[in-house]
């Protein structure tokens, strides 16, 4: 099995969190929310993870490039680096990397996480992960017959069609034929509003007779802003609630209450303060005389007489006498007193 990560994207709506690091490398619960994902998807496959292919922009760099081959080894996979150079869409971010495109294969885009309960039917000549929502007109949605199977693609469909949102996660049983696909598109210039998109390359496998079931998960949680992500990170740590690393052993507790859940990494001190719940706290951050609950804070930031909630702050943030929901970007100095 191989995994293919489109994420080559600016993350301009989490701004100014992305202005450092790419939006898929801020982290959910204390691991970057594309390590969450490929950790979720080796649990429900059942097949070991040969390769897991990251397709980055080109300015990331190397220290982003050794992190994710990092990530991938933690699975047993080998990690590869691919590039996007311009965005013209998911069908050609998927084959900036087609040399991956062969065997069985998932494809999941970075900005989504979810929650599942089962296992993946790789005997399956197609899935595509879908969950019921409220409000579809921004979501491509499926429509199935009456056998279960996928009949339909609709792209944001501004009158009700479907409620079956797709969550942006693919199984292909052959790769191989996803990847011609995906080059007829190229080849002939085939565009929807103005990009190459995979959906059309699904109508024209369906067309053809390829079957895609849908693969249904329990929850489906979106990272696309910080609100977003922050909202994220409070589920995440409720699903991870009962595992028993979250608060790590070095940390320095004085005089200071903890409301589980929360992850707190290496090397915190908190001081005077209350924390939780849904609080993540990176390494090396020290926090004092503050109450701070439904929030993310990042690495090396030093927090003193504040009282937030519902922020992201990031890392080497200084910040004293803030009150309120705050979202700060690295290397930032927030002093209201």
């Amino acid at each position: 099995m191989k995994i293919i990560i489109p994420m080559a994207g600016m993350g301009k709506r989490m701004r100014p969190h992305t202005l450092t690091v790419p939006k898929p490398l801020i982290p959910v619960a204390g691991k970057p929310m594309v390590q969450r994902l490929v950790e979720d998807i080796a649990t429900v496959c059942n097949e070991p993870i040969e390769e897991i292919a990251f397709i980055i922009g080109p300015s990331f760099g190397k220290v982003v490039e050794e992190l994710l081959k990092g990530v991938a080894a933690k699975l047993g996979a080998v990690g590869s680096i691919w590039y996007q150079e311009e965005a013209l869409g998911t069908a050609h971010a998927i084959m900036c990397a087609k040399e991956a495109l062969d065997g069985k294969v998932v494809v999941a885009f970075a900005d989504t996480l979810f929650k599942a309960d089962f296992k993946m039917d790789t005997a399956q000549e197609g899935i595509i992960w879908v969950q019921k929502i409220d409000d579809p007109r921004a979501f491509g949605v499926v429509k199935l017959n009456e056998q279960g199977i996928i009949s339909d693609f609709i792209e944001k469909p501004q009158t009700f069609i479907s409620d079956l949102a797709i969550i942006g996660i693919y199984y292909f049983h052959d790769g191989k034929n996803l990847r011609n696909e995906l080059q007829y598109l190229l080849d002939n210039n085939i565009r929807d509003k103005g990009e190459f998109q995979l959906t059309n390359a699904l109508e024209n496998m369906k067309t053809k007779g390829l079957k895609f079931a849908p693969g249904k998960v329990t929850e489906w949680l979106d990272c696309g802003n910080k609100d977003a992500t922050v909202y994220t990170n409070q589920r995440m740590l409720e699903f991870k609630k009962d595992e028993n690393n979250l608060v790590s052993t070095t940390l320095k507790l004085e005089n200071s209450e903890i409301i589980a859940p929360c992850f707190i990494g290496e090397n915190v001190v908190l001081k005077n303060s209350k924390i939780g719940p849904h609080v993540s706290i990176g390494a090396n951050t020290t926090i004092d005389s503050s109450i701070i609950s439904n929030s993310i804070i990042q690495q090396n930031s030093k927090i003193q007489n504040s009282k937030i909630q519902n922020s992201m702050i990031g890392n080497f943030v200084e910040v004293a006498g803030a009150d309120g929901d705050l979202s700060i970007g690295d290397y930032s100095v927030i002093k209201t007193k």
